[in-house]
């Protein structure tokens, strides 16, 4: 039963009628029309007291300019672009603040890898050298300011800053066979980073990591362009329970110059998913088996020599995190679920733990650092519930905690160097994100730096559904609920129930912040009749581990299960059309809004599917075998929960849409697909978006996709 103490959002117009205000529509939205304004990307000074901002100025130039955190106010211009003839795209600053990078130009190579053209600029000389010629990968500054290490054609190389002199650590990179000091295509996506090297603390090694991806299958899509032959794009890329590249860990002694790899005692595949130097210059590597149900944290010392210091295992998955933060004595603080929340622990500097920091039915959702000064963490957490976050801190000792965000919503907080202060971002269903500074101490807001209040004037012009929060007991779980209903909801009519959702591992799309363009698409379909809704199912986030993995080797089967319950329950309440059920989802969301539409044929009547998974088999060995083993292992669970499977089951209206250029999940998900479709003789819509990626956006595409998804609801539901 839906739980009747709603928690009711409301936005607070002007008065005005309805019939005074417009419905949102396709363009507004996808054309930025209800953009908020956020803060450009800062970086701290080691002085804690002020920051960097890189601006776009109206005269088409870049500077680089510090700021005051109290006041606000601009303290001084370090860089400008039309002094340096350069166009800025972005900065590196080194540690000692000594010296910038400057990336004139990015060109983007995946999700989140790049071709850099970089200059040093020398902060106390202003004088500006090129690292390279050549457009280079990952560039990072050694820890002294003296060299800068970079990637170029699959090779590890670092400049010396003071004689020019640039030498190559590796020679054996070679493209689409062996990658040193970044990672390969899977990694990047999966593991979630680029750079596969660091610099000791002394400056005086480089370890990296090489990925030997000889035998990795390749993919291969057309790029169609606007020549007269399209252009294959070629790329390594592990399906599930195929091979992965051959990973291995090395050291790099700039003094002899010469390379060793490390012996890592292991016999079976595994990954290297974090590499990371603690301050006594021990290398700390987190190695996970193919599994990922096994973390063996690794000390490797300077000579090479490796040992496990502690082994983390779970029986469905360890997930991988950037928390991982030494202290100055060697100990160090680290994040885990082994008490099926995710909490902070204090470990020493052998591995051994001390002490759990947090305890509590709710998760650490952000580690943001600890104060050395005040012996004190910082972090994010679902203490104020799962839908919502605030911010707190905790004493080393795990004591004398303080909540330091006073609103109900969702906090997040950048911090300054030495945790004088914080940025909170805060937002929630009826408030649009507000900047303020605060006092890492006690939370205290110093001054609001900015805030959406004109967004907040132009909405009372627009018919705004609102967004109501509640649970709903699906299969014995409260599962957290939203849902829109036209401003003008009649309860004694019916409506047609279009359902939204990801549903992916780990996942939440029930949270209480700020609209995104979807959510006004959402309003905009609830104020043409619609009412809208969103459940978060069995295996999605901050429910706990267990409620999170309990879709372990079965992708796809309680999720559906959970959502076609939720649309059956949903539509026996007196308001909603029983006979006219929709649901959509894009990427995992699609992969279920089809499974729902087959499986649940005699519940849902129509679906979309946005590029779609629509057989685990297609998609990548670190995701998929997290969560499912390998095919090999686990024919019956990709099998059975995969959508192209079930195609005969089809009763209802279904819309089928893929981007070409999908390095993510291929393009041949959806062309299997319809190949599945038509051979079981049943009809449906399909559109392909050329030369787009997962993403599928870029100049009209946007307004036209959701146009065309628009068009389909209104004829199909």
């Amino acid at each position: 039963m839906i739980k009747n103490c709603m928690i009711l959002l409301a936005f607070v117009f002007i008065s005005q009628s309805l019939t005074a205000q417009k419905n949102i529509t396709v363009e507004d939205i996808y054309r930025g029309e209800f953009r908020t304004q956020g803060l450009q990307s800062l970086a701290s000074l080691n002085n804690g007291t002020e920051y960097l901002v890189l601006n776009y100025n109206r005269d088409r130039t870049q500077t680089i300019d510090k700021y005051s955190y109290k006041t606000g106010e601009k303290v001084a211009t370090l860089v400008n672009s039309a002094d340096i003839n350069l166009p800025i795209r972005d900065y590196i600053l080194s540690d000692d603040e000594k010296q910038m990078m400057i990336i004139s130009e990015s060109n983007q190579i995946f999700r989140r890898s790049s071709y850099d053209k970089v200059h040093i600029l020398n902060l106390e000389t202003n004088k500006l050298t090129s690292l390279s010629d050549d457009l280079v990968r990952s560039p990072s500054f050694s820890p002294d300011g003296t060299k800068v290490a970079y990637v170029f054609e699959n090779n590890l190389y670092y400049k010396d800053l003071a004689s020019g002199a640039v030498i190559q650590a590796t020679d054996d990179g070679v493209t689409n066979a062996l990658i040193n000091g970044v990672t390969d295509w899977v990694y990047e996506e999966e593991f979630a980073f680029v750079k596969a090297y660091e610099w000791s603390p002394n400056s005086e090694q480089i370890a990296f990591i090489s990925f030997d991806e000889s035998e990795v299958p390749e993919f291969s899509m057309d790029v169609y362009g606007n020549e007269l032959y399209q252009k294959p794009y070629v790329f390594k890329y592990p399906k599930a329970g195929e091979k992965n590249a051959v990973v291995a860990l090395h050291l790099f002694t700039l003094a002899t110059g010469s390379r060793k790899e490390v012996s890592m005692g292991r016999n079976e595949e595994f990954y290297i998913a974090r590499i990371k130097y603690s301050p006594n210059g021990k290398l700390a590597a987190q190695l996970l088996n193919r599994h990922q149900n096994v973390l063996n944290f690794f000390y490797v010392n300077p000579d090479g020599k490796a040992s496990v210091a502690f082994t983390e295992t779970d029986a469905a998955y360890v997930d991988v995190t950037d928390d991982l933060t030494f202290l100055e004595d060697g100990s160090f603080l680290w994040t885990s679920e082994k008490d099926n929340w995710r909490h902070i622990y204090l470990y020493d500097a052998n591995g051994k733990e001390k002490r759990q920091i947090t305890s509590g039915n709710w998760d650490v959702t952000s580690y943001y650092g600890y104060d050395t000064k005040s012996k004190r963490i910082y972090y994010q957490s679902t203490e104020d519930g799962s839908i919502n976050r605030g911010i707190y801190s905790i004493s080393l000792k795990a004591k004398k905690k303080k909540k330091l965000s006073s609103q109900i919503g969702t906090n997040r907080a950048s911090f300054s160097k030495n945790f004088t202060y914080y940025i909170n971002t805060y937002s929630s269903a009826t408030t649009p994100p507000v900047y303020t500074l605060n006092n890492a101490k006690d939370g205290e807001k110093v001054r609001e730096i900015k805030n959406n209040n004109d967004l907040k004037l132009k909405l009372n012009d627009y018919q705004v559904a609102q967004k109501e929060f509640s649970t709903i007991n699906i299969n014995g779980n409260d599962l957290n609920m939203w849902t829109m209903k036209p401003n003008d909801f009649d309860p004694n009519k019916e409506y047609p129930l279009f359902m939204t959702q990801y549903s992916g591992p780990g996942s939440q799309s029930v949270a209480n912040s700020w609209y995104g363009a979807n959510d006004f698409w959402y309003s905009m379909l609830a104020n043409e009749g619609y009412v809208v809704v969103c459940v978060d199912g069995r295996g999605t986030g901050y429910k706990g581990a267990d409620f999170k993995k309990i879709t372990q080797k079965e992708l796809g089967k309680y999720e559906v299960e959970d959502q076609i319950a939720a649309a059956k329950k949903l539509g026996a309440m007196n308001y909603i059309d029983a006979n006219r059920l929709g649901i959509w989802g894009w990427s995992y969301g699609g992969f279920m809004s089809s499974n729902c539409l087959f499986k649940g044929n005699e519940t849902f009547s129509m679906a979309i599917a946005v590029a779609p998974v629509t057989n685990w088999r297609f998609y990548d060995s670190i995701y998929t075998e997290r969560y499912m083993t390998t095919p090999q292992e686990n024919a019956s669970g990709y099998d059975e929960n995969s959508p192209i499977n079930h195609v005969d089951k089809l009763k209802g209206k279904f819309l089928l849409i893929h981007g070409s250029a999908d390095d993510n999940v291929h393009v041949q998900n959806t062309m299997r697909m319809v190949e599945a479709l038509v051979q079981a003789n049943k009809q449906f819509d399909w559109a392909i978006y050329p030369d787009k990626n997962h993403g599928i956006y870029g100049g009209n595409t946007r307004v036209h996709l959701y146009n065309k998804m628009t068009n389909f609801i209104k004829e199909n539901l």
